[in-house]
């Protein structure tokens, strides 16, 4: 995937320090959403929209005891689907969709989740960001999807000027090897959580703090940091907290 727009100066270089210590932060990041098999992960993805991994976790196991497969979805009551998930939020329009696109799933493809971006989000309710999750997740292909988390990360490190989610994409999988980008999405989406937060950012402990354009507008880099940046000095490593 080759971005033909300009990215921001030192993006490059950025974005491979980036992969290299989030990777030594977070070796172990995985996907939140609690899951078997492609099916329930884009199912709990879709369920995931305006409503936070934890929630969901709650909801589904009981979803898919009494839906097992796409076949059962297919035909789920829509009053019964809607009252499982009606803690999720947007409960009519997520139940909606994944009525309507697990008969899609029956018809068009055997009752098996496709996996291939080409065919998935030709899915009722699946953009290229659910269609990621579940191309690097499920089937171990490479996706790097852009929520939230991704978007406000990769604008303040400055990998990309743009605010467009398929363009962050473009953006990011062109400087990152494909191996990485499932798991460099799923580390972003972390370090946002844990670390990189909307409105109070923690950057004097953020193992990004000395390359991140953002933390040297706003005066946020320490002075291990900048003592780092020339070579020497030690960052703090992110906690474990939200």
């Amino acid at each position: 995937m080759v971005s033909r727009r300009r990215l921001p100066r030192g993006a490059r270089e950025r974005a491979a320090t980036v992969v290299e210590r989030l990777a030594a932060e977070y070796p172990d990041a995985a996907c939140a959403l609690v899951h078997e098999g492609p099916l329930q992960l884009l199912v709990a993805t879709i369920l995931s929209a305006q409503c936070t991994d934890e929630r969901v976790n709650l909801v589904t196991p009981g979803l898919f005891r009494r839906y097992p497969d796409a076949a059962a979805l297919a035909e789920a009551d829509p009053a019964e689907l809607e009252e499982l998930i009606r803690s999720t939020g947007f409960f009519h329009a997520k139940a909606r969709a994944i009525i309507a696109m697990s008969q899609e799933v029956v018809a068009r493809f055997g009752g098996r989740v496709p996996d291939r971006m080409e065919d998935l989000v030709t899915l009722r309710g699946v953009g290229r960001k659910t269609a990621n999750v579940v191309l690097g997740v499920a089937f171990g292909k490479p996706g790097f999807a852009v929520d939230t988390h991704v978007t406000r990360l990769t604008g303040r490190l400055k990998l990309t000027s743009s605010t467009d989610p398929v363009e962050i994409e473009t953006d990011v999988c062109s400087m990152v090897p494909a191996a990485e980008w499932t798991a460099l999405g799923l580390r972003l989406i972390l370090h946002g959580r844990r670390i990189c937060a909307a409105r109070s950012p923690r950057c004097p402990v953020c193992v990004l703090n000395d390359i991140c354009p953002s933390a040297q507008l706003a005066g946020l880099r320490t002075a291990g940091s900048r003592s780092r940046a020339r070579g020497g000095g030690v960052i703090p490593r992110a906690g474990t907290s939200s």
